[in-house]
């Protein structure tokens, strides 16, 4: 039987999909606290609410951006906020 790691690599939709990029261990325990495990559920929050979380800094929120960014994805918009 392949290990769950394995079939995911075997149809696609593996760890690069769901995993969040690497942001330092104080960020990443803060977006668990809420419940955040997979990068697309971060498009239910905006920034301002990420940035609010204890152990969540500027640097770790640039990284989540661009990595939201390239997989064509964003941080849901701030009333105002004007987005393309």
């Amino acid at each position: 039987m392949k290990s769950t790691a394995s079939r995911n690599k075997a149809d696609g939709s593996g760890e690069q999909e769901n995993n969040l990029p690497k942001i330092g261990q104080p960020a990443t325990q803060a977006l668990a606290s809420i419940g955040i495990q997979r990068l697309a559920q971060l498009t239910s929050f905006s920034e301002k609410e990420i940035l609010q979380l204890h152990g969540m800094g500027p640097k770790a929120l640039g990284i989540l951006r661009q990595t939201l960014a390239d997989k064509g994805l964003a941080f849901k918009s701030e009333k105002g906020d004007e987005r393309e």
